[in-house]
């Protein structure tokens, strides 16, 4: 079974997703796994889903938990991980930072008995469940959730990024759709090249929604799809963060290639941008953080970001095939993309101008 959940900025109380995660981890009686970029939350949301944990520990169930720790000298775009690690560790279960140097712990799973798997792009955050669009993903199978089971053994076991998801994961039969498993940075390369192609591939229809698009092989595609005009091409992206890499791009030779390609994507197909609050301590953290390709009937939904240090990263990828998912969230970022503005050629996040910090390349 596989069961989908969209978020937008608004559509939803933090209280209502801690509800349904901790209802996602009270039935665990063997194993919890969590590998969590980003857990701080208020503490009336916090209480659920600690409470869930602490009982199935109590229960016996072998509870681990995974959390990414930041470099000090990170520049903090994306904005750094807020997790408290004293917090965790009144759970008094094991738990470990993976230290992200030079690449992030940016998953955001948890695995129940080696059967259920939740995944998805939200952290655990107030604003991640309130003010950010996202998509929470969660299945039941036993070769998926081996599967992720083995990702995080390797950051457990190594407790860094590198050398993670270098493998292949079997594809799986739930219900009659066909998932499979993607994991970086081990296979980020081949991940950004599978969306290109699918991207690539489709003949009807292609939906994305991704913070930013810099992966090389998935912009030039999309901007190859554009400039064909044979297939309905749209999405939407966090216009905050593509203006800041537009300012590494430019300041950057081996990106400068970048620039006119996203120029003409967004010059050819409908693509709309949230101006999303710029990164600051203390401020609201209301991005556009749905990761989500639609091509015709398939779907790649996780954690990964359609960038080049996505491919870097630790994260996670489902690439599913199935028509009415597919349907459920290409209307969703079709929805999404109608609430924001669409993407204007002359602003500074395309004509250059403004040059912000460095972002995700």
């Amino acid at each position: 079974m596989i069961e989908t959940h969209t978020l937008t900025d608004g559509g939803q109380t933090p209280g209502e997703i801690a509800a349904l995660l901790a209802g996602f981890l009270r039935p665990a009686q063997r194993t919890i796994e969590i590998a969590i970029y980003d857990f701080k939350l208020s503490q009336e949301f916090e209480d659920p889903v600690h409470e869930a944990l602490r009982g199935a520990a109590g229960r016996g169930a072998a509870v681990r938990v995974v959390y990414n720790v930041d470099r000090d000298d990170r520049v903090p775009v994306p904005p750094p991980p807020r997790t408290d690690a004293e917090q965790l560790a009144a759970l008094g279960v094991p738990v470990k930072g993976i230290l992200g140097t030079p690449h992030l712990m940016h998953q955001k799973y948890a695995i129940v008995d080696g059967r259920a798997v939740w995944s998805g792009s939200a952290n655990w955050t107030d604003d991640s469940w309130s003010r950010e669009e996202n998509v929470i993903v969660t299945l039941e199978d036993g070769a998926i959730a081996a599967a992720f089971r083995r990702d995080f053994d390797e950051l457990w076991a190594g407790g860094g990024v590198d050398g993670t998801g270098d493998f292949d994961a079997p594809e799986a039969a739930i219900a009659g759709t066909r998932v499979r498993a993607w994991f970086s940075p081990g296979r980020g390369s081949s991940l950004a090249h599978r969306v290109a192609h699918a991207i690539g591939g489709a003949r009807r229809r292609v939906r994305v929604a991704s913070p930013v698009i810099t992966s090389g092989p998935i912009l030039g595609t999309l901007a190859e799809v554009a400039a064909a005009g044979r297939v309905d091409l749209g999405g939407v992206y966090d216009a905050t963060q593509m203006r800041e890499v537009n300012a590494q791009w430019r300041a950057s030779p081996a990106g400068s290639w970048k620039i006119p390609a996203f120029r003409s994507l967004i010059e050819r197909a409908p693509f709309s941008g949230k101006r999303s609050t710029p990164y600051a301590p203390g401020a609201v953290h209301d991005y556009m953080h749905a990761k989500v390709t639609v091509a015709d009937d398939t779907v790649f939904c996780g954690s990964f970001n359609l960038s080049r240090s996505g491919e870097k990263n630790a994260e996670d990828m489902l690439e599913i095939a199935d028509a009415k998912l597919a349907d459920q969230l290409a209307a969703y970022v079709d929805a999404v993309r109608a609430r924001y503005p669409a993407a204007d050629v002359s602003s500074p996040a395309v004509s250059g101008g403004q040059t912000p910090g460095p972002g995700q390349t």
